[in-house]
């Protein structure tokens, strides 16, 4: 009996544990997390070999390699991490001919079989092109995928979206979801540029939400680059990865803007400082890609005018309030040397930024600030 009285709960409780095994429910998630290429000679396909993986944002549909020119297409086979428990069609690993700009269509469905999601994979021939200004005339946008607010893009040679424009309008979503996508920090202006569209960066309140947790703005942001929603409420300055791969050498920052500082300049805690006004922010950043043990590097809000790796530098040291559109132009400061080798092996990213309000970052700065930009170019000297 002494035994049975220790057996019997024992035996009770394996029996809770199992009913606790079988009434956990089956994963919901149908996401692809990574994807990537194995190569014999990864350097022979890529820039760099941290191009053959890449770690897919929740946001994200199209997952695109970008590869040297001359790359074999026509029979690669891509490898996908997905959310635990969830299948993919066609199979990770399988043999398909992306060439002449071909896309796969992916399908990962949920461990529990009530979701799916489709993705496409491509592959981009990143070309060294011979012009000697790159421009950005913001002339192409849309609204994201939920309609909630506006993104921009530039177009590759082939029509596709190059995405490489970023904002924290995500951010802001969080705090005032409700708002309309024209009352966000980032919108078009679809006809008020110098000959069409142009962007408009407003420091807007992130209202009682933002108060809350002592974010209390949102400067309206633009630049090359993605925003990590991952980052917003745990370390902000993260979510801001600055820059796009580049192959030349920027000698000159030109463009037009409209500015016009808010009223009330207020701290982080909302205290309204007498006497300060609010700062605009215009810049462009230079710098290398991979670290001295070649692992790939990212700048963000911390780093973006202090990191080691930083390589030239055109800021516009005060935006001047303008209310007509003005000239704005400043040459590159090189504070290392130029590696030409690297250069042509995209071993540098070029970072270009606009922000209503300079120390909106550290969610200081004047609501209702307004930055309008249109017609960015860099000038660069051909290494070809």
């Amino acid at each position: 009996m002494k035994y049975l009285s220790y057996a019997l709960p024992a035996l009770f409780y394996i029996l809770c544990l199992t009913s606790c095994f079988k009434d956990e429910p089956l994963n919901a998630e149908c996401d692809i997390e990574t994807a990537w290429i194995h190569a014999d000679n990864p350097e022979d396909m890529f820039f760099s070999l941290s191009d053959s993986l890449i770690n897919v944002k929740s946001d994200i549909t199209e997952i695109v390699f970008e590869v040297k020119s001359g790359t074999d297409l026509t029979a690669l086979a891509p490898m996908f991490a997905v959310t635990e428990g969830a299948t993919i069609t066609p199979a990770s690993g399988s043999v398909h001919d992306f060439s002449n700009g071909g896309k796969v269509e992916y399908t990962v469905r949920s461990q529990d079989g009530e979701w799916s999601r489709k993705y496409t994979v491509s592959f981009r021939t990143v070309k060294r092109t011979k012009e000697d200004i790159v421009k950005f005339d913001f002339e192409n946008f849309r609204k994201n995928r939920t309609g909630k607010y506006y993104e921009w893009s530039d177009i590759n040679e082939d029509g596709t979206n190059l995405n490489n424009w970023a904002t924290g309008n995500p951010g802001f979503m969080i705090a005032m979801g409700s708002a309309p996508a024209e009352n966000y920090p980032t919108t078009p202006i679809a006809d008020g540029g110098l000959d069409g569209a142009a962007v408009r960066l407003v420091t807007r309140s992130t209202g009682a939400w933002g108060a809350t947790v002592g974010k209390r703005i949102a400067a309206g942001n633009l630049f090359l680059g993605e925003f990590d929603f991952k980052y917003v409420l745990t370390e902000t300055l993260k979510a801001t990865r600055f820059g796009v791969r580049f192959d030349k050498k920027p000698v000159k920052f030109t463009g037009y803007y409209k500015y016009a500082p808010g009223d009330k300049f207020q701290d982080q805690y909302g205290k309204i400082i007498d006497g300060r006004t609010d700062r605009a922010a215009i810049y462009s950043v230079l710098y290398r890609n991979h670290d001295d043990a070649g692992n790939p590097v990212v700048l963000y809000g911390d780093n973006i005018m202090s990191s080691e790796l930083i390589v030239a530098i055109a800021r516009i040291e005060y935006v001047e309030p303008a209310s007509g559109w003005t000239m704005f132009e400043v040459d590159f400061n090189y504070v290392k040397e130029l590696d030409e080798e690297l250069l042509s092996n995209y071993g540098y990213n070029l970072a270009v930024v606009f922000s209503s309000s300079d120390e909106g970052d550290h969610f200081e700065g004047a609501i209702g600030s307004e930055l309008m930009i249109d017609k960015v170019r860099i000038t660069c000297t051909i290494t070809e």
